[in-house]
């Protein structure tokens, strides 16, 4: 009798598999991913060659193709060591509010794509960043990986040389500290943008 039940409770285990930074997750059309550590990036390239960020994903999120009409490319890279388990679609109604979380912070997402200033989108970008991902410390809060001028280039869709000549700006007028690599927001100095009416 107890061979059974014992079959039973590891059929029913998560099956996580690990992937190090760098990597990209293997991606099907009916599969999809629950991050449980580490941090992903989904991303295409449009037909002049331009990356497109889609989104990056933490602890508890979900992702995969299903969850998106960019047909290919489509790639999830791992910007961390990543623990992740596969979810076949039987699975994915276990995953409401994951699935919930990922429409609002693709939301968050493009609206701070959509700020008429690149100086703002960049700003913005990193306290969301800060936020989503970051500890912290005592002199605001470390976005917790690295990220390359690239990377958050392509996230605004600006260009890499815009990206670090904004971030030593930000810099010298205290907004972010850097270290080594790794930037830290300084609260309380976002938004600095002003609405007229």
């Amino acid at each position: 009798m107890a061979l059974p039940l014992l079959n039973v409770l590891r059929s029913t285990e998560p099956t996580y598999r690990t992937f190090s930074r760098r990597t990209q997750l293997p991606l099907q059309a009916e599969q999809m991913w629950r991050i449980e550590s580490g941090i992903v990036r989904t991303f295409t390239w449009l037909e002049d060659g331009c990356l497109v960020t889609l989104g990056f994903w933490g602890a508890g999120d979900v992702l995969g193709k299903a969850l998106s009409r960019v047909t290919t490319p489509y790639h999830a890279e791992c910007l961390t060591d990543v623990k992740a388990i596969p979810l076949s679609p039987d699975q994915w109604h276990q995953e409401t509010n994951a699935l919930i979380e990922h429409i609002r912070q693709s939301g968050e997402l493009l609206e701070i794509l959509h700020c008429s200033q690149t100086e703002v989108s960049l700003l913005r970008a990193l306290n969301w960043l800060a936020k989503r991902f970051g500890q912290d410390s005592h002199t605001g809060r470390r976005i917790d990986f690295r990220l390359t001028h690239q990377e958050l280039a392509e996230l605004i869709g600006a260009t890499r040389v815009t990206v670090t000549r904004m971030l030593n700006d930000f810099e010298k007028r205290g907004l972010i500290h850097r270290q080594r690599r790794s930037i830290t927001v300084v609260p309380e100095q976002s938004p600095f943008w002003h609405y007229e009416i």
